[in-house]
């Protein structure tokens, strides 16, 4: 047990009870400005006191900020701390700098807002797996409360499994050939249509997998055009479409994607050839009904009177297909562009000869990426695979865990978090076609210098890390982006500190800088067992700002905590070709 008692110097210390007649006591220190941060100031302040212009210059000089608008910015650094009793009229002493260096105002991202008006094939979508399940791929509950969670935090593309109920006169959303329950489409896509743009304006697409028949594929056609009206984007000639819109020209709109129905005289041809594909993890045969259904469903179809369903095909504005034959055939580029659904391990097996020529194909076409049927349990795979060859799609259980989900939630913090990323360059130059596992010379060095951390006092319980004393914390930084630049370093243990200072610089060289994420996690050292968790964030490279920037950790979860942080110092080194 740990009591915290102020004694008349009103400096705390706070007392552990290691036996029944005995206690450890610590000083229990506040947070203070460390001495690299007392030299900063010095250097851009006069007699103690930095005024605005002073403030202006360490902006400029220090934090690498651009000159325009920078007394815009200082005023608004100076009008957060005016209702401080540490801000003077003059300026800011070196508390009030401190305080501001630990503000929300100091953040590790630009407010870059990419160029939002080229091609759909142009970007990276956050893009959720079966986005209706709450838990995992085989017995949990399926339930619209997974699709408004996806969507308020900024997912962009949304996937369906449409299947017929018992009597096939109506469509549910389950995952077919499992314990999972059924929900309605009807209430999936109302809520699709109360939640899509909370996050942002930019388009939602909801992918279907279709296995449903023309007279339901009818009726998902008038339902959609019920519930949406003119959210729903319906090109002229979708099977025409040679180049994607963009996302600008896209605002507030609803995709549809799917495999086109075809047309009769070749539907049960196709629909026999084509039953395996029609599921995802087609090559999982274990699922106890999957041959049952799909005779059920074959049934279905050969007893069906009804003509084509011209109105459900026009609403398909994103084409999905995958020709038969060998995997690298379906990278062959067509006038019209469309989607191309791989699995994660479809896709680690034809990038090991053909790298170069998937990202050709994304260039102009879309492509998804969804994990195998072996992650019952919803897990994750390394989307970075994916997102080096141009795929734009990669498709996550976002009801998941783990570092690959906390990748993944680090990428989409770009660009404003609206749920889009413009690809770089190297992956739309079509005069270099950019070879993922080709050797690169080093671009930059990133410098990652740990200040300090405070924090845990505020969200943790005395005993929450030990029971016997402060808890002891080490930083772990890493890069997670192409093989070549992947590293995890660590600082040094600060022992028995609430406020740990380890002023230490990690270096780390990185190939290809616009891939590359820093993920960040505190970890408190029980050196006779398993490290406790301390918090963790991701944050793209591309976007990090330079100078002294505070850091807000999350818990595993990926939710931020209230008061718990970082003050790190981020350089960028470039080097010369």
């Amino acid at each position: 047990m740990a009591t915290t008692i102020r004694h008349p110097s009103h400096k705390s210390k706070e007392h552990f009870k290691v036996c029944f007649c005995f206690r450890r006591m610590f000083r229990l220190k506040v947070a203070e400005p460390p001495d690299e941060i007392k030299t900063v100031f010095e250097n851009y302040s006069h007699n103690g006191v930095m005024s605005m212009d002073d403030m202006c210059n360490f902006l400029v000089e220090f934090q690498g900020e651009e000159e325009e608008g920078i007394s815009t910015r200082a005023q608004t650094i100076f009008d957060s701390l005016k209702h401080h009793n540490i801000f003077q009229r003059r300026g800011f002493h070196v508390d009030a700098f401190f305080r501001y260096l630990l503000s929300d105002l100091n953040g590790p991202l630009t407010e870059v807002h990419h160029d939002m008006n080229a091609p759909l094939a142009h970007y990276f979508l956050y893009t959720g797996h079966n986005s209706y399940l709450t838990g995992n791929q085989v017995s949990s509950a399926s339930s619209t409360s997974a699709i408004i969670k996806a969507l308020r935090k900024g997912v962009r593309v949304i996937e369906l499994d449409l299947w017929p109920n018992s009597r096939g006169d109506d469509v549910l959303v389950h995952h077919g050939g499992t314990l999972t329950s059924s929900l309605k489409l009807r209430a999936c896509l109302i809520a699709i249509k109360d939640n899509a743009f909370f996050a942002s304006p930019y388009p939602v697409v909801i992918t279907f997998e279709d296995h449903i028949t023309p007279s339901l594929q009818a009726k998902v056609a008038k339902m959609l055009i019920d519930i949406f009206g003119e959210m729903l984007f319906c090109p002229e000639n979708p099977h025409q479409m040679r180049e994607f819109p963009s996302p600008e020209g896209l605002k507030n709109k609803i995709l549809i994607s799917t495999k086109p129905p075809e047309s009769s005289g070749n539907q049960d041809q196709k629909t026999q050839e084509e039953a395996p594909e029609r599921l995802e993890e087609y090559h999982d045969r274990s699922r106890v009904n999957y041959k049952i259904f799909c005779v059920v469903l074959l049934s279905q179809d050969d007893s069906d009177d009804s003509d084509d369903t011209p109105e459900y095909r026009d609403l398909i504005s994103i084409r999905a297909g995958k020709p038969k034959g060998k995997l690298k055939n379906c990278l062959v580029d067509h006038n019209q562009v469309r989607r191309l659904s791989l699995s994660e391990q479809e896709l680690e097996d034809i990038s090991k000869n053909h790298g170069p020529d998937i990202v050709r194909f994304t260039q102009r076409n879309l492509l998804r990426i969804y994990p195998k049927g072996t992650r019952f349990d919803s897990s994750n795979y390394d989307s970075m695979i994916g997102w080096m060859h141009g795929a734009q799609m990669v498709a996550f259980n976002m009801q998941g865990g783990g570092h690959y989900l906390r990748y993944m939630e680090g990428m989409f913090r770009a660009n404003g978090g609206c749920g889009y990323i413009k690809k770089p360059d190297i992956l739309l130059n079509d005069n270099n076609i950019f070879d993922p596992r080709a050797f690169r010379q080093v671009q930059k060095t990133l410098q990652v210098l740990v200040y300090m951390g405070d924090g845990w006092r505020s969200d943790f319980g005395p005993t929450h890390f030990d029971f016997y004393s402060p808890p002891d914390f080490r930083v772990e930084v890493g890069i997670h982006g192409v093989q070549a630049d992947k590293a995890m370093k660590y600082t040094s243990t600060v022992e028995d500190d609430w406020v740990p200072v380890w002023n230490q610089e990690l270096s780390f060289r990185l190939t290809v800088p616009e891939l590359a994420l820093l993920y960040i996690k505190v970890v408190e050292r029980d050196f006779s067992g398993t490290h406790d968790f301390g918090g963790q964030t991701c944050l793209p490279v591309s976007q990090l700002r330079e100078g002294i920037r505070v850091v807000r950790l999350r818990n595993r979860k990926g939710e931020l905590y209230n008061s718990v942080k970082l003050l790190i110092q981020f350089h960028f080194h470039h080097h010369t070709l």
